[in-house]
């Protein structure tokens, strides 16, 4: 997986990139810190390409290394060049994405091929890109579906690693269907890095 080879015993180690206050950030730390990823990962670094994002003071405090370069006014290929170069010196097995709000290159995703995971508030099926809960709440949806994928090169059409619904029934605010969603997203996602973790390392046995 990195270049210092998988070792089967080894905290896999996340890179966890986000644009804003980073929700799914906080989750996965606490799942890493004391919860169900303790003793199979470790938080590498907590990247954002605003050097300005809440997330990053969060994961500081969380006692988190944290990095980041400013993607304002930059063409899409040349910084995720650079960005690229930041995180390879953490070393990640897993780059994962807690509200990115970059599309990402083919130059960032054939860095880390296969190992780069998003979450997405719908199924990836029938709504791709921003806004998923808008979305969700303006149809009215009696559920919606969280989504953890592998990053393709597409936008949001990865393979799908998990999915778990969010029941909506008498959610009557945009805030409540968000509510919902995100308290199934922390779960979701700590929950399915167990399972690939757990699955890689079988493979190198």
């Amino acid at each position: 997986m990195s270049a210092t080879g998988n070792h089967s015993n080894r905290k896999q180690r996340l890179a966890i990139l986000l644009s804003g206050r980073g929700s799914n950030m906080v989750a996965l730390v606490q799942a890493v810190q004391h919860g169900v990823l303790q003793n199979l990962a470790e938080v590498a670094v907590v990247f954002s390409n605003k050097p300005d994002a809440p997330g990053l003071e969060t994961a500081a405090a969380l006692g988190c290394p944290t990095a980041s370069l400013s993607s304002q006014g930059r063409k899409r290929a040349e910084f995720d060049a650079e960005v690229v170069e930041v995180l390879q010196q953490y070393q990640p097995d897993y780059v994962i994405l807690a509200g990115y709000m970059r599309i990402l290159s083919p130059t960032f995703i054939r860095a880390f091929a296969g190992r780069i995971l998003n979450i997405h508030p719908a199924d990836t099926h029938q709504h791709q890109g921003l806004h998923a809960y808008e979305w969700a709440f303006e149809n009215r949806l009696p559920e919606t579906k969280i989504t953890v994928h592998l990053v393709d090169e597409g936008l949001d059409t990865g393979p799908i690693l998990a999915q778990h619904p969010v029941d909506l029934r008498g959610a009557d605010t945009l805030a409540e269907v968000e509510r919902r969603g995100l308290a199934v997203e922390h779960m979701l996602y700590a929950d399915t890095l167990v399972a690939l973790v757990t699955k890689d390392r079988k493979k190198t046995h």
